[in-house]
Protein backbone atom coordinates (compact mmCIF):
# COMPACT_ATOMS: atom_id res chain seq x y z
CA UNK A 1 0.00 0.00 0.00
CA UNK A 2 2.80 1.86 0.68
CA UNK A 3 4.16 2.43 -2.67
CA UNK A 4 0.54 2.24 -4.64
CA UNK A 5 -0.23 6.22 -6.85
CA UNK A 6 -3.20 7.82 -6.09
CA UNK A 7 -5.26 9.72 -3.76
CA UNK A 8 -3.35 9.84 -0.09
CA UNK A 9 -6.32 9.48 1.97
CA UNK A 10 -7.00 6.44 0.03
CA UNK A 11 -3.87 5.48 0.34
CA UNK A 12 -4.42 5.81 4.27
CA UNK A 13 -7.42 3.87 4.26
CA UNK A 14 -6.03 1.03 2.62
CA UNK A 15 -3.12 1.38 5.08
CA UNK A 16 -5.85 1.19 7.74
CA UNK A 17 -7.38 -1.95 6.48
CA UNK A 18 -4.23 -3.44 6.23
CA UNK A 19 -3.37 -2.66 9.89
CA UNK A 20 -6.82 -3.96 11.20
CA UNK A 21 -6.13 -7.64 9.32
CA UNK A 22 -2.80 -7.94 11.14
CA UNK A 23 -4.79 -6.69 14.66
CA UNK A 24 -7.60 -9.69 13.72
CA UNK A 25 -4.98 -11.88 13.12
CA UNK A 26 -3.29 -11.29 16.17
CA UNK A 27 -6.21 -11.27 18.11
CA UNK A 28 -7.59 -14.41 17.42
CA UNK A 29 -3.83 -15.95 17.93
CA UNK A 30 -3.65 -14.50 21.25
CA UNK A 31 -7.02 -15.56 22.26
CA UNK A 32 -6.49 -18.88 21.33
CA UNK A 33 -2.50 -19.28 23.20
CA UNK A 34 -4.25 -17.75 26.13
CA UNK A 35 -7.40 -20.58 26.38
CA UNK A 36 -4.24 -23.15 25.95
CA UNK A 37 -2.64 -21.54 28.64
CA UNK A 38 -5.73 -21.42 31.06
CA UNK A 39 -6.68 -25.45 30.48
CA UNK A 40 -2.74 -25.91 31.02
CA UNK A 41 -2.62 -24.13 34.18
CA UNK A 42 -0.30 -21.66 33.39
CA UNK A 43 -2.14 -18.93 35.22
CA UNK A 44 0.70 -16.23 34.58
CA UNK A 45 1.03 -16.78 31.15
CA UNK A 46 -2.84 -16.80 30.29
CA UNK A 47 -2.79 -13.56 32.34
CA UNK A 48 -0.13 -12.16 30.10
CA UNK A 49 -1.45 -13.17 27.49
CA UNK A 50 -4.81 -11.84 28.15
CA UNK A 51 -3.04 -8.59 28.71
CA UNK A 52 -1.93 -8.70 25.72
CA UNK A 53 -5.11 -9.93 23.85
CA UNK A 54 -6.58 -6.53 25.67
CA UNK A 55 -3.70 -4.43 24.46
CA UNK A 56 -4.23 -6.13 20.41
CA UNK A 57 -8.10 -5.36 21.11
CA UNK A 58 -7.74 -1.40 22.03
CA UNK A 59 -5.27 -1.15 18.80
CA UNK A 60 -7.84 -2.30 16.90
CA UNK A 61 -10.40 -0.21 18.40
CA UNK A 62 -8.13 3.01 17.94
CA UNK A 63 -7.71 1.80 13.86
CA UNK A 64 -11.95 2.08 13.88
CA UNK A 65 -12.50 5.48 15.06
CA UNK A 66 -9.40 6.70 12.65
CA UNK A 67 -10.99 4.98 10.20
CA UNK A 68 -14.35 5.83 10.86
CA UNK A 69 -13.84 9.38 11.88
CA UNK A 70 -10.84 10.78 9.72
CA UNK A 71 -9.62 8.81 6.70
CA UNK A 72 -12.79 7.23 5.12
CA UNK A 73 -14.80 10.23 5.45
CA UNK A 74 -12.23 12.21 3.50
CA UNK A 75 -11.60 9.64 0.66
CA UNK A 76 -14.98 8.83 0.30
CA UNK A 77 -14.52 12.76 -0.16
CA UNK A 78 -12.05 12.55 -2.83
CA UNK A 79 -13.75 9.86 -4.11
CA UNK A 80 -16.79 12.16 -5.01
CA UNK A 81 -14.64 15.25 -6.33
CA UNK A 82 -12.88 13.00 -8.59
CA UNK A 83 -16.13 11.36 -9.79
CA UNK A 84 -17.36 14.89 -10.10
CA UNK A 85 -14.95 16.41 -11.92
CA UNK A 86 -14.73 13.54 -14.60
CA UNK A 87 -18.38 14.61 -15.86
CA UNK A 88 -20.02 11.30 -13.53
Amino acid sequence: MLHKEGDESVIDAGIIVAAQKVEHYEIASYGSVRTFAQLLGRDKAAELLQTTLEEESETNELLNKLGEDIVNPEALMQAEMVGASSGR
